[in-house]
């Protein structure tokens, strides 16, 4: 079997099962460039990770995302209306040494290198700046968290109200108006039609969801379809639900409601984790541990017998637009330097949780000097990796074409 044969088979084999045509989407946005394909392909980085070396693997215990890389950052409301900037995808979440974590970081920065036009000696410049920055946090032994007055730089201008959309344009942009009732845009960019046995299915369920919460009527459903949203993810089972909320037309929410899966990381743990409920349990708990606060509405529900991870769709430009750096290179080391501060933060808040390190643990680590060079090693060879397999996978996705799909 060649390279390319080996690395479609198990993208395919990782992906199987998943809706066919949101996962043409994931294939074809993964053809893009080798940053899109190492977002796409969590399953490859961990498959791949040498979970026996020493060097790699001497570090605390920690709740992780699993998936984290410079597009894993962003901002989000939180359920105290306050909007913050903060790691927000936690699919992949899992206990483990937090090398993993940082390693998957950091190599997303040097393959993500071409894209964002800096050389690859100013992307280690970046990796060595973010580590060091997590190692410094760590140390300081003291959990803190990012808003727009604490922010700086890039993420300072991504908080700052006037660059804030405001519900009513959010709802504009998602929905249509008539006659004072909302409807969603089904636009193939945000949104898909749902068959309306489905569709019929997801109003069941959150009239029932709307009724067993504080306020019913707020989660009544007026709307709903196939939600377009992520590289990783696309291809479960996805939805945006725009409910009444405060009331029509402008008090209007929009909920997100994803099915939750197993960790990539799972086939590859080494350490116990715990007897989770469900999957969804799983993502929302780690999600409230590790984040200052948590998003609008997160809860674990059950739909169609599958978990799901429900919360409110965010009204704000939720990422950061890195390539916008403008040829100030301080911008981009005070973005990764709060991203290193972040991932730090995450860990000493979920310390001590079912199996994690306590805070003593991670303050030892931060003030450790011996684990950092490894670890950029590894970061640029398996970045090079990422580079090679993105050119296998993109020769034979031109090759078969429209045959792509077919197993």
């Amino acid at each position: 079997m060649s390279d390319a044969e080996s690395i479609v088979r198990e993208v395919r084999d990782y992906n199987a099962g998943r809706e066919p045509e949101r996962l043409a989407m994931k294939y074809r946005a993964m053809r893009q460039d080798p940053f899109v394909f190492m977002r796409g392909t969590c399953h490859l980085y961990y498959r791949a990770w040498p979970a026996h070396d020493a060097r790699l693997n001497d570090a605390p215990l920690g709740w992780i995302s699993g998936d984290l890389h410079l597009e894993n950052f962003g901002s989000y409301k939180g359920d105290n209306r306050l909007v913050y900037f903060d790691l927000n995808d936690f699919d992949e979440a899992a206990l483990a040494p937090v090398t993993w974590e940082l390693s998957r970081w950091i190599c997303s920065i040097l393959v993500a290198a071409e894209s964002l036009s800096i050389s690859h000696d100013e992307a280690l410049q970046l990796c060595r700046i973010g580590l060091d920055s997590y190692a410094q946090a760590l140390a300081s032994g003291k959990a803190r968290w990012l808003e727009r007055e604490t922010a700086k730089g890039m993420i300072r201008d991504l908080l700052n109200p006037l660059t804030l959309r405001n519900r009513k344009t959010f709802l504009n942009g998602r929905t249509r108006l008539r006659k004072g009732a909302r409807t969603l845009k089904v636009d193939g960019k945000h949104a898909l039609a749902l068959e309306a046995t489905e569709k019929e299915a997801l109003f069941s369920f959150m009239q029932q969801y709307d009724k067993s919460q504080a306020n019913p009527g707020f989660f009544r459903p007026l709307d709903a379809a196939r939600r377009i949203a992520g590289t990783g993810s696309l291809g479960i089972a996805r939805y945006v639900i725009l409910v009444e909320g405060r009331g029509s037309p402008d008090g209007n929410f929009l909920i997100d409601l994803k099915q939750a899966v197993p960790s990539a990381l799972a086939p590859y743990l080494q350490c116990r984790q715990p007897a989770w409920d469900s999957e969804a349990q799983r993502v929302t708990s780690v999600q409230q541990w590790a984040q200052a606060i948590a998003p609008a509405f997160l809860s674990p529900v059950e739909f169609g017998g599958k978990p799901f991870v429900l919360k409110g769709l965010q009204p704000t430009q939720d990422r950061l637009a890195l390539a916008e750096w403008n040829g100030k290179f301080k911008r981009l080391e005070q973005v990764i330097r709060s991203m290193g501060q972040l991932a730090a933060w995450s860990q000493l808040r979920s310390g001590g949780r079912a199996g994690a390190a306590i805070a003593d643990e991670w303050v030892a680590f931060g003030l450790r000097r011996d684990w950092q060079e490894p670890l950029l090693g590894y970061a640029v060879g398996y970045a090079e990796q990422v580079r090679n397999d993105w050119q296998e996978y993109s020769r034979e996705y031109d090759r078969a074409g429209s045959k792509w799909l077919e197993r």
